[in-house]
C-alpha cells in the first residue's frame, strides 16, 4: 500500500534508507492482519498464549528487565527557545536533538520490517480528533497500537484528506537504557524515540502524541489536552451529566472511571458510564461549554491492585482479547498479579518459577492492554464526533492531612489555581520522610509539553472563549485519622462526593462560602447506609486557618518557581483566599 499524501510517502522512505529497513509494511487495521501479527508474534517468542478456556485470544508478553517503565529523565521536550520547555521539562536543543536521534537510528532496521501505522486519536469523525502516523519496527507496538487508537486505512484517508499529521518514529534499537531516548518537538509534530519497547516510551499514541504534543497544539489551537479520566453520571430523573477528573498516579483514578455505585444508588436509578480513564480532550463549542473525547480507543492499565473487590469492571474486561505485559502465570497459565486472588502463581514476570525472594510475582508496573469497547461500564457516547459536554472538572490529590473531602472553586481562576497546585504526600515507605508535600499541577508533571506558566496562562484564557465553563472541584479520598486509618471509604462510596457535585452543577444542593471556596455542610452529603460517625464527615469537611495559611506560603514558592510566566489571575486568587483565612 502507499499513500496520496506526498509529505508521508518520502517522510516513510526517507525514514526506511535511514534506518536501511529490509522492508515496508503499511498497517490496514483489518481482522485478517491482527490474526497474522498475533501468529507471528507467537512464533519468534514474543508472546505465549494464555489458558485459552480461561482467558481466549489473550497474550502475555514479558520484557527485557531493564525496560518495564517510562523515563521520564530521557524524556525531553526540544522547543527552539529552552525557556518555552520550562523548568517542567527536560529540553534539548532541537538540532542536536535530531543529529543525536538520526545517529541512532542510522541502520537499526537492518533485517527487520519498518511498520507504518496510521493512526486517529480519538472517533475517525470527530472534528476534536487528531490524527497521527507512528514508524515502527516493534510488531508487539503495532500490537498495542491495534487496541489503543483507531488504526488503519480509515485513519489513512483520513491523513489524506487533512493534510496534517504528527509523526512519531519509534525503535526498539538494542534496548540499551544508555542509547534510550524520547525526543518531543512541539513546534514542529515529531515526535522520535529510540531504545525501549515498553508501552509509554513505544506507542506513541499515548503521553508523547495524546498529552505532550497534544498539550502545545491545544495550546496553539485553542482547546485543551488534559491527563484526565471522563465519566457519565445518569441521576435518578434521566439527567446525563459529564464529568472530567485529573488524578496523580496512585490516587484512584482507573477506580473513580469505572466507578460502581452503592447498592441505594443503584436501585435508585443513578447509571455511571466510563468514556475514558486517562486522557481527555476538550474544546470549546458553539453553546459556550467544553466538549471533550476520550482520544484513545483502549485501556493500558497497570495490572497489579485490579481485583473484584478494587474495580470488578476492570477486571471483568481482561479475560478476551487482551495484551498482559510483565504479569505472572498460574500453573494453568491464567495471568495473575499481587492483589488478584489469593493462588498461587508459577511463573513469575521474567520467566522464571516462581520465588518470593525473587521479589514480585508480576512486576509491579505490569500492564494490560485492551479495548475500551470491553469494559462492562462503557459509554457508547465514547464514538460521538461530538464528544460529549463536561459539567465538572475534578481534581483529586492524596493528602494525609488539611485538604477536605470536597471544594467548589469560587470562580474559573480558582478553579485553575486548585489544579495548578494540587498536590500528593510522600509516605515513610518512599523517601524516610512522612507528608512531603509534591505538587503535580493538573496530574500533568511528566506529561506537559511546554511551560507550566504558559499552560496556566492558557487554562485562564479559556474564558474567553467558552462562556458556559465547567465547575470546578477538588477532592481527597485520603484524609487519615490520628492512628493513620483512612477517614473516609473511598471507593464506591465516592458517589456521595459525585451526588453532591451533580447537585451543584444542576444548582439543587447547597453549599456555604469558606475561606477556601465552596463547601457542603456534613447534612448535604449523603450518607444512608454509611457506617461513618457525623464528627468524622465533620471533620473531613473542616477548614483549618492556621493549616490553610502554611499551604497557601507553599503555594506561593511553588508558583513563584515558574517565574514571570505565571499569570496574575493565579496570584490574585492566592491573595483573596489569604484575606479570607485572616479575616
Amino acid at each position: 500500500m502507499s499513500t496520496s499524501n506526498q509529505v508521508l510517502a518520502d517522510w516513510v522512505q526517507e525514514v526506511a534508507e535511514l534506518t536501511q529497513a529490509d522492508d515496508i509494511y503499511w498497517c490496514n487495521g483489518s481482522a485478517a492482519e491482527d490474526e497474522s501479527f498475533n501468529h507471528q508474534l507467537l512464533e519468534d517468542g514474543s508472546y505465549k498464549r494464555l489458558n485459552p478456556e480461561t482467558h481466549p485470544n489473550c497474550y502475555l508478553h514479558l520484557s527485557d528487565p531493564k525496560d518495564v517503565a517510562r523515563v521520564e529523565h530521557l524524556t525531553f521536550i526540544c522547543t527552539q527557545q529552552a525557556s518555552d520547555a520550562g523548568p517542567n521539562n527536560h529540553w534539548m536543543d532541537p538540532q542536536q536533538a535530531h543529529k543525536k536521534m538520526d545517529d541512532l537510528f542510522k541502520g537499526c532496521m537492518k533485517g527487520r520490517t519498518l511498520y507504518v501505522i496510521p493512526y486517529c486519536m480519538g472517533p475517525i469523525d470527530s472534528p476534536i480528533s487528531r490524527c497521527g502516523v507512528e514508524i515502527t519496527d516493534s510488531a508487539y507496538v503495532v500490537q498495542n497500537m491495534r487496541l489503543m487508537t483507531r488504526m488503519g486505512d480509515e485513519a489513512l484517508r483520513r491523513i489524506e484528506r487533512e493534510g496534517t499529521f504528527v509523526k512519531g518514529l519509534h525503535s526498539t534499537g538494542e534496548l540499551d537504557p544508555e542509547r534510550r531516548f524520547i525526543m518531543h518537538f512541539p513546534e514542529e509534530r515529531v515526535i522520535k524515540s529510540y531504545g525501549s519497547g515498553y508501552g509509554g516510551n513505544a506507542l506513541l499514541g499515548k503521553k508523547c502524541h495524546a498529552l505532550r504534543i497534544a498539550s502545545y497544539q491545544a495550546k496553539d489551537e485553542g482547546w485543551l489536552a488534559e491527563h484526565m479520566l471522563i465519566l457519565g453520571i445518569k441521576t435518578p430523573a434521566g439527567k446525563q451529566h459529564y464529568v472530567a477528573a485529573a488524578f496523580p498516579s496512585a490516587c484512584g483514578k482507573t477506580n473513580l472511571a469505572m466507578l460502581i455505585p452503592p447498592e441505594g444508588y443503584l436501585q435508585d436509578g443513578w447509571e455511571i458510564t466510563t468514556v475514558g480513564d486517562d486522557i481527555c480532550w476538550m474544546r470549546p463549542g458553539e453553546d459556550g461549554r467544553l466538549w471533550a473525547i476520550n482520544p484513545e480507543a483502549g485501556f493500558f492499565g497497570v495490572a497489579p491492585g485490579t481485583a473484584k473487590d478494587t474495580n470488578p469492571n476492570a477486571l471483568a474486561m481482561l479475560y478476551q482479547d487482551t495484551i498482559f505485559t510483565n504479569v505472572a502465570q498460574t500453573a494453568d497459565e491464567q495471568p495473575w498479579w499481587e492483589g488478584l486472588d489469593d493462588r498461587v502463581p508459577a511463573i513469575d514476570w521474567q520467566g522464571r518459577p516462581y520465588d518470593p525472594a525473587n521479589g514480585p510475582a508480576a512486576h509491579p508496573n505490569s500492564r494490560f492492554t485492551v479495548s475500551a469497547k470491553r469494559c462492562p461500564s462503557y459509554s457508547p457516547a465514547s464514538e460521538d464526533a461530538s464528544g460529549v459536554p463536561i459539567d465538572a472538572i475534578i481534581f483529586g490529590g492524596r493528602r494525609a492531612s488539611l485538604v477536605p473531602l470536597v471544594n467548589e472553586a469560587r470562580n474559573w481562576n480558582h478553579g485553575v489555581l486548585m489544579g495548578a497546585t494540587v498536590a500528593s504526600e510522600t509516605t515513610a515507605a518512599a523517601t524516610g520522610k512522612v507528608g512531603v508535600v509534591r505538587r503535580d499541577p493538573m496530574a500533568m508533571k511528566p506529561f506537559c509539553g511546554y511551560h507550566f506558566g504558559d499552560y496556566w496562562g492558557h487554562w485562564v484564557s479559556m474564558q474567553e472563549k467558552a462562556n458556559n465553563l465547567p465547575k470546578v472541584f477538588t477532592v481527597n479520598w485520603f484524609r487519615k485519622d490520628e492512628d493513620g486509618g483512612f477517614m473516609w471509604p473511598g471507593f464506591g462510596e465516592n458517589m456521595r462526593v459525585l451526588e453532591w457535585i451533580i447537585g451543584r452543577c444542576q444548582g439543587t444542593a447547597e453549599a456555604h462560602e469558606t475561606a477556601i471556596g465552596l463547601m457542603p455542610k456534613a447534612s448535604d452529603i449523603n450518607t444512608e447506609n454509611l457506617d461513618l460517625d457525623s464528627d468524622v464527615l465533620e471533620a473531613l469537611l473542616a477548614v483549618e486557618a492556621n493549616g490553610w495559611q502554611q499551604e497557601n506560603q507553599s503555594v506561593a514558592e511553588f508558583l513563584q518557581e515558574y517565574g514571570d510566566r505565571v499569570p496574575q489571575a493565579l496570584y490574585d486568587e492566592l491573595a483573596k483566599s489569604e484575606k479570607n483565612l485572616s479575616s
